[in-house]
């Protein structure tokens, strides 16, 4: 009998001396950029900042983020689950691709040809990212606006 308390409970000190004593922190949006820009498509990227105080992971999904451009919604940021990593620093890439031909067709034609020609675009994540580990969830909004200069 004493054999088998021994085995419960080494088995289950790990599991209860792992800390999730606080959600992981989103610290911002970096590196807001124009990766790649042709007659066909512009490619954004940014990289979205967390920490992670905790002995445990999770997950991070981006489904509900959108890309504005000049305020108004071209794309959303889909990706694959992201493993959080414990105790770390970690970065998640933000990556989309929009056609320019969807800038030219869109309601603020006049606005948008400006920008192509000033070779400037106003690109802004808005939305949010879902955090998930076990059974607790939480999302973290993100709204972040930069002006971006383009080379076609």
């Amino acid at each position: 009998m004493l054999k088998r308390i021994v085995l419960i409970s080494l088995f289950f000190t790990p599991v209860f001396n792992c800390t999730f004593t606080e959600e992981p922190k989103f610290v911002g949006l970096e590196n807001i950029k124009v990766v790649n820009s042709t007659l066909q498509s512009i490619t954004l990227s940014a990289d979205a900042l967390f920490i992670n105080p905790n002995d445990v992971g999770g997950t991070l999904k981006t489904d509900d983020l959108k890309v504005y451009i000049n305020e108004t919604e071209f794309a959303t940021v889909v990706s694959d689950m992201f493993d959080v990593p414990s105790k770390k620093n970690f970065k998640i890439p933000l990556i989309v691709a929009v056609p320019t031909d969807s800038i030219i067709d869109k309601k603020s034609l006049g606005g948008l040809l400006g920008s192509l020609i000033s070779q400037k675009l106003k690109v802004q994540y808005k939305g949010e990212i879902k955090y998930k580990v076990m059974s607790y969830s939480s999302t973290y909004s993100v709204d972040e606006t930069q002006e971006l200069k383009i080379k076609l």
